[in-house]
């Protein structure tokens, strides 16, 4: 079949378009610069412009949506342009140009409120108590996608849960950049269990979504590798990955969650790029356990992980060759 995938230049989206050239589809990419899928068909445009938008999807039959504003910090207008607007824009011209299935890649944040998540499946998307403007807005565009399904337009949402792997600027080179100097804590000793997904196996699930659509219409799932983890025990394991000190200091969860909260407004009332050290969502995220019962999403997606968590760890330390920590990209 013809799919598109919008966001292929990402870790995880590019992933998602290499596996289905493998697999020997006709696949095109639609995003702000080159993708580097060799094999795949290039659109190169903002989900801001609907004459390329509509050349991109014209001939599809699938449609994987990925491309997002995905930051801790930023202004609400951008993350709402770009999020939802821009998908309410890319359902629309897939509706026009007759495309039958699309699954929109969500996370897991657009349900969580900052509480404990433990064993639970996919819960329904809260843009009201989702916490940040990543959150609400993916929330929002969430409920717009799964809203647009029907016999005719199946839509599936799949919420991938922290993927990481190797050339992850999101999460290991950040975790590597910050230990390396010393700056990275365990929040409350690291004790929070957490699962993750290893970059091969949410993207096998996204694509299993794609072929499985009959199964998971109207419906979001939520896809990790299902073996949660102390945060502590994850962050000793990047760091041995790439050649770093694991942090060895400790700050309580609730001081940094209101650091957080009060860095990531001096951050975006100062207009700065670059993420700050902490925020109230990452303290959250390092402080409190998330993890998800993958029974119904693996039964669904006739899916099961096929690179484990310790598996993933001695692929990223080939990637860096456990190297010393000058050649941990600085931040």
């Amino acid at each position: 079949m013809r799919v598109l995938v919008t966001g292929a230049s990402g870790l995880l989206g590019g992933e998602v378009a290499r596996l289905l050239v493998r697999q020997g589809h006709d696949v095109a990419t639609f995003q702000r610069r080159p993708s580097g899928v060799h094999g795949a068909a290039d659109f190169r445009g903002s989900l801001a412009d609907d004459g390329v938008l509509r050349e991109a999807v014209r001939g599809a039959e699938g449609i994987i949506h990925l491309a997002a504003k995905v930051s801790f910090t930023g202004l609400a207008a951008e993350f709402d342009e770009v999020n939802v607007e821009g998908t309410r824009r890319l359902l629309h011209c897939a509706q026009a140009a007759g495309v039958r299935d699309v699954v929109f890649v969500s996370s897991p944040s657009v349900a969580n409120s900052g509480a404990a998540i433990a064993g639970l499946r996919a819960e329904p998307a809260d843009p009201a108590h989702a916490h940040g403007d990543y959150s609400r807005t993916k929330a929002e565009a969430e409920l717009l996608a799964l809203a647009a399904d029907a016999p005719d337009f199946r839509v599936a949402a799949v919420r991938p849960h922290i993927v990481w792997g190797p050339g992850d600027t999101q999460l290991v080179e950040r975790v590597l950049a910050r230990a390396s100097r010393g700056r990275l804590p365990l929040l409350d000793a690291g004790a929070a269990l957490i699962d993750t997904t290893y970059v091969d196996n949410a993207a096998a699930a996204i694509v299993a979504a794609l072929h499985r659509m009959e199964h998971v219409h109207g419906r979001a799932l939520v896809v990790s590798n299902g073996e949660p983890r102390p945060v502590g025990e994850l962050l000793a394991g990047i760091c041995a990955a790439g050649g770093v000190p694991a942090p060895s200091w400790s700050v309580p969860g609730a001081v940094a969650r209101a650091a957080g909260a009060v860095v990531e407004k001096v951050w975006t009332w100062a207009g700065r790029d670059q993420e700050p050290p902490m925020t109230k969502f990452l303290a959250e995220q390092l402080s409190t356990a998330h993890w998800f019962d993958q029974r119904e999403t693996q039964e669904l997606l006739n899916w099961t992980p096929a690179v484990s968590l310790d598996e993933g760890l001695a692929r990223l330390a080939q990637h860096y060759g456990s190297g010393p920590a000058s050649r941990v990209p600085q931040r």
